[in-house]
């Protein structure tokens, strides 16, 4: 799909560039990931778009966590050991550092949302294993 087709299945929500494949990430990916970057200046924002069915896999934000800004479509979020909570515009995911999670997109949907880093002296990310897929499956 090209840019605009991928805008029209996001819906209005979807006012920032999609911008490219996500070649770079791929690997903690399951299925096809769209990353521009909007911002790499004091506070790091990516836009991140997840075609149906893609999510990254369980991962770690040491030091600074993470703040999504949802912006289209359905998603999940999750931390190990909770349950998954279903995403839509509007909502406010506020990832504290060293908390082991997963998000994106719905089976049959299109998500989209910002990724801002918390900034913090020495912050790194640790990837990890893959979301059960019959785990993911039931949701």
């Amino acid at each position: 799909m090209n840019e605009s087709e991928i805008r029209a299945a996001l819906g209005p929500g979807a006012v920032f560039p999609v911008g490219g494949e996500n070649t770079a990430f791929a690997q903690y990916f399951v299925g096809t990931s769209y990353l521009t970057m909007l911002t790499t200046q004091g506070v790091g924002v990516g836009n991140v778009t997840f075609e149906p069915g893609c999510r990254n896999n369980w991962h770690i934000h040491h030091k600074g966590g993470q703040i999504l800004l949802v912006t289209a479509g359905r998603g999940w979020y999750q931390e190990w050991g909770q349950p998954a909570r279903a995403l839509k515009p509007g909502d406010v995911v506020n990832i504290p550092p060293e908390v082991k999670h997963w998000h994106g997109a719905a089976r049959d949907a299109w998500f989209q949302h910002l990724a801002l880093e918390v900034p913090a002296q020495g912050a790194s990310n640790e990837w990890l294993e893959p979301v059960d897929e019959m785990a993911y499956n039931e949701l």
